[in-house]
């Protein structure tokens, strides 16, 4: 799994995102770019924003039980797999803001380096080694952006 923590890793990533167009239209699935850039925002609002609720008893049971080790480990995600309700972006958004939202999301993270994120607790898994944060945020834009074709 290559290190978003890295800067040639996060230039790489970013240099992806750069090649997104409006009018990008994704190999497999259904949202749009606009769509999945925002969906790829909400890795990033977890964990530096207070805006989603926090999942409390059954449930964050359920998710650190369940779909925590998806989520963290090196195995890739399936094409076209489930997504969480809070992941779920159905309306259009404006491309050039959730691109803008989410390259200064990847620099943030990437800045503040992986010795940051080791042992962070997440808004659903609990705490997290500084692999499992790196699995959780490479993979899935790396997932999303293989899905747009860049």
């Amino acid at each position: 799994m290559k290190n978003i923590f890295d800067k040639t890793i996060t230039a790489e990533v970013l240099e992806r995102i750069n090649k997104l167009q409006p009018t990008t239209s994704p190999i497999w699935g259904k949202m749009s770019c606009d769509q999945m850039l925002a969906h790829c925002n909400v890795t990033y609002e977890l964990d530096f924003e207070d805006k989603h609720p926090k999942p409390k008893g059954f449930m964050k049971w359920m998710l650190k039980t369940f779909i925590k080790n998806t989520v963290v480990s090196e195995k890739p995600y399936k094409k076209n797999g489930r997504t969480a309700p809070v992941f779920l972006i159905t309306n259009e958004k404006d491309f050039h803001l959730e691109k803008d939202r989410l390259t200064a999301y990847i620099i943030k993270t990437q800045e503040l380096g992986s010795d940051y994120f080791d042992q962070k607790e997440s808004h659903s898994f609990g705490k997290l080694s500084k692999t499992e944060w790196n699995n959780m945020f490479y993979k899935h834009i790396d997932h999303h952006l293989t899905q747009f074709g860049v």
